[in-house]
């Protein structure tokens, strides 16, 4: 008989933390998880209204609950909150939120008119709200024997096409992350990985998004079309799955074969 163990969690059986999980991609991500029968806890910011009616529809699986990720002591709070409301460590981090922006090319500061302001709000909300939620997690984890951080990216690494400067720099930097945590935390049975996305259609981030950008990415893209959140969060889920228990330091682009990795 194989043997199991608890890096096998199945997907029902895990506590998920979406961060910026009551709107946009996030809500996706969040109804994702719950449709595969795990128990989510919504982090939200602002999104009270729409994280809380998000919660009341799976009253026994979902738990809304505030904190900005940039605020480690807050991120703390949460992780403890949700231990005691589920009886369980939270197991899966999905680190998803981001700091303000539009996805408008024709709006963001180009190179003249990049400030480190810029830079360092991207920098604060990618990249330090997930050294938060990861720090926070690893008693739980440690404590469950597993663990799976799942940290959204962009293909922008590989197809620097708008100057999103300030946004792809962050989110290069959460792709190093990635991969150093998951030689750090890989002998504690927890896994970190990346999906990265292009343009999704749609949600609040990309609204902005001109109607002709959005066609120019499906004629260019071999499905002939432009990715939904509701697809990218199935890659996601794969991460946290067990089928994905040996795979760890990856970033998996999720854009319709547009960029090749």
């Amino acid at each position: 008989m194989q043997q199991t163990s608890s890096s096998n969690l199945s997907l029902n059986q895990q506590v998920v933390l979406v961060t910026g999980g009551a709107r946009g991609l996030g809500e996706h991500l969040v109804r994702a998880f719950l449709r595969e029968g795990a128990k989510v806890v919504i982090n939200y910011l602002n999104s009270n209204t729409a994280a809380n009616t998000l919660a009341a529809e799976y009253p026994e699986h979902a738990l809304a609950l505030q904190a900005d990720v940039t605020d480690a002591e807050a991120v703390k709070a949460l992780f403890s909150q949700a231990h005691t409301h589920f009886g369980q460590p939270i197991t899966t981090v999905i680190n998803n939120a981001l700091p303000a922006f539009s996805f408008n090319g024709d709006a963001r500061p180009n190179a003249e008119q990049l400030s480190w302001e810029h830079m360092n709000q991207q920098l604060e909300g990618i990249v330090k709200g997930a050294l938060n939620t990861t720090q926070a997690a690893l008693p739980g984890m440690r404590e469950a024997g597993f663990g799976r951080i799942v940290n959204v990216g962009t293909n922008l690494f590989q197809n620097p096409v708008v100057p999103y400067h300030d946004y792809t720099a962050a989110k290069a930097a959460l792709l190093s992350l990635t991969r150093t945590l998951s030689q750090d935390l890989g002998p504690n049975e927890i896994t970190v990985n990346m999906v990265s996305g292009g343009l999704l259609r749609t949600t609040d981030a990309s609204s902005a998004t001109p109607e002709a950008v959005f066609d120019y990415i499906a004629a260019n893209t071999p499905l002939r079309r432009v990715t939904t959140p509701a697809e990218f969060a199935d890659a996601i889920l794969f991460f946290a799955s067990p089928w994905a228990r040996s795979v760890t330091g990856q970033n998996l682009v999720v854009d319709g074969g547009l960029v090749k990795n």
